[in-house]
């Protein structure tokens, strides 16, 4: 989901599971390498909920996954049980808003499907690479025009990520090789 504030991709939903204890019974805290099981609610500066989890996410900790660093760096140290709240400025997070990604196009330009909220990756060139391109949103549809939208819908809030940490385990080889987390039944790709 292009608007999800955790890279689906590098995630896993999983249910629950129990916490690791180091050997003189106390539960991991969260370093490079470590696999995290959080849940997080997501907000902009008025307080409005933009996302939150149905069900935990598993990710793989120190810059494999697409975590916003400035939250990776938030999390640090911390460990199941505990609840972190951080704020992040619009070049922490999503980025500026760019009027220039801001576009008009003529509707007979697009597919005879399109409506509002459609969304669609344009390339500069007819030899990149899916997932290369710029993501516009379809955001007005009239008088024969389409307006497009290539800015993140983050883009220029500040918002704040209120998580959870649900579990701290080390990562095994194959996931740090891999740079994400593999699911409980092993190796998914």
């Amino acid at each position: 989901m292009r608007g999800s504030a955790f890279h689906a991709a590098t995630c896993e939903r999983r249910p629950r599971l129990p916490t690791f204890l180091l050997a003189h019974g106390s539960p991991m805290n969260i370093f490079t390498n470590t696999v995290v099981t959080l849940t997080f609610e997501l907000y902009d500066a008025d307080g409005v909920l933009l996302e939150s989890t149905d069900e935990p996410i598993t990710y793989l900790h120190g810059g494999h996954s697409g975590m916003l660093p400035k939250l990776e760096a938030a999390l640090k140290l911390k460990k199941a049980g505990d609840a972190v709240s951080v704020d992040v400025e619009p070049e922490d997070g999503f980025g500026d808003y760019d009027p220039e990604l801001v576009k008009l196009e003529a509707v007979d330009r697009l597919p005879p499907e399109i409506e509002v909220g459609m969304q669609f990756e344009a390339h500069t060139s007819a030899d990149d690479e899916h997932g290369s391109g710029t993501v516009f949103t379809v955001t007005d549809i009239a008088d024969g025009k389409v307006v497009l939208d290539g800015n993140h819908p983050w883009a220029g809030k500040r918002l704040r990520f209120d998580c959870q940490i649900l579990e701290v385990r080390p990562a095994t080889a194959e996931e740090v090789e891999h740079g994400h987390v593999h699911g409980a039944d092993g190796h998914h790709h």
